[in-house]
């Protein structure tokens, strides 16, 4: 268990940070993104925080279990928006929100059960 634990912890911040890099440097998909789902594009900075300090949270849950289990939480919440946002506007492409809601909800499971 212990195996599965880390390497889904590790996944997960390491996917959380990618997205948050992207929000953060301004790239073109995160804007695409807040357009189609009419979004503010203010919202990239602090939505790029938000996924950067998951994946903070994640890593520093290898050494204090309870910060990665509340890290893994607030992204199973984050992404749970996003999928919230993706419906209000219609939107059915969802593979992406998939894999990134899998492996964070994932991440918490193993981590509660980690802790």
């Amino acid at each position: 268990m212990h195996a599965a634990y880390l390497t889904l912890t590790v996944v997960a911040a390491f996917l959380a940070a990618s997205a948050a890099v992207t929000y953060l440097i301004g790239h073109d998909f995160p804007k695409s993104q807040l357009r189609m789902k009419r979004l503010p594009l203010s919202w990239m900075p602090r939505l790029g925080a938000v996924l950067a300090a998951g994946a903070a949270g994640l890593l520093a849950g290898l050494a204090v279990p309870v910060l990665g289990a509340l890290a893994a939480a607030g992204l199973v919440l984050y992404f749970a928006g996003a999928l919230i946002a993706h419906l209000r506007v219609g939107s059915r492409d969802l593979v992406g929100w998939a894999v990134f809601s899998t492996t964070m909800t994932a991440t918490l499971i193993v981590t509660l059960v980690h802790l």
